[in-house]
């Protein structure tokens, strides 16, 4: 456990289980004899798409080390209505004080992991890639990126500081399209990739002749995105975003464009529906 004390999960777990138990669970210890022992069963209530076990296994074993697990699915597997996921055994005090922060994270995590897997094969067959954006639940972006990753999509920048995006903003501070471009160039690393927000094809016209290296299309109409895919002409990678839908996913696609990125993916993913069962209870 001390190898990995300062990896992004046993930062995350420690947090929430400080958060959840403060000094202590007051009702498993005033209820709970610390010597049962306990088994335990994770069923899914739903298919969905697994993410997330390490996490699960590292909150409990951040309460108890010597729990033991059984595991029948991995991440990025489709788990079946009313499977069991895995088991746990070892103290029944310890399994308690840990399910409610343990099923958070699994929960989340699947749950970005099949919406996200919705999405991409709602686009099968087009040239597009699905992307998830710094929407993120705050401390949980590592969690929710690797959630999108596993349901079969594609991560944008982990944060502000592995990509420039320069957005309506920045050009409204540095002054135009073309000086923001300008700026990025020569005050960053060569390695960074440039991308602009646009609004409008006037917006495209001057990403491409600055120099960008990916236009970002933002709330543009199909009939102007396809326009856009037409002027970039390949001079640059093109990314749809803004008001993105499943409904809308595929119409998207078919424009041409390489990148779609979904805000929902981590904004407001439906919590994956688990029950973790004592055993004899």
């Amino acid at each position: 456990m001390d190898s990995d004390r300062f990896s992004p999960i046993g930062r995350m777990v420690r947090l929430a289980l400080e958060e959840d138990m403060g000094p202590g669970d007051a009702t498993t210890r005033a209820v709970v004899d610390p010597h049962t022992p306990g088994d335990a069963i994770l069923i899914a209530r739903e298919e969905m798409i697994l993410a997330g076990m390490a996490v699960f296994k590292r909150t409990f074993l951040e309460v108890d080390a010597t729990l033991a697990f059984v595991t029948h699915y991995e991440d990025g597997e489709v788990v079946p209505e009313g499977s069991t996921v895995c088991r746990i055994k070892g103290r029944l005090a310890s399994i308690l004080s840990g399910e409610r922060t343990a099923l958070n994270f699994l929960q989340r995590m699947s749950g970005i992991a099949t919406l996200t897997r919705r999405y991409v094969e709602a686009i099968k067959g087009s040239r597009a890639t699905i992307l998830d954006t710094r929407k993120t639940a705050p401390g949980l972006r590592w969690c929710d990126k690797y959630a999108v990753k596993t349901g079969g999509g594609q991560n944008h920048r982990f944060g502000l500081f592995d990509g420039i995006l320069i957005k309506d903003n920045h050009i409204a501070a540095a002054g135009s399209i073309t000086k923001a471009v300008s700026k990025a160039r020569k005050g960053s690393a060569h390695t960074l990739k440039v991308e602009v927000e646009v609004e409008d094809l006037a917006g495209v016209k001057e990403a491409c002749l600055a120099g960008a290296d990916i236009i970002l299309l933002d709330n543009m109409t199909l009939l102007e995105m396809k326009e856009a895919v037409g002027l970039i002409n390949g001079a640059a990678l093109v990314e749809a975003s803004g008001g993105v839908t499943l409904d809308a996913i595929k119409e998207i696609a078919s424009t041409g464009v390489d990148y779609i990125s979904v805000g929902a993916l981590t904004h407001s993913p439906a919590a994956a529906d688990f029950s973790l069962e004592i055993k004899g209870a």
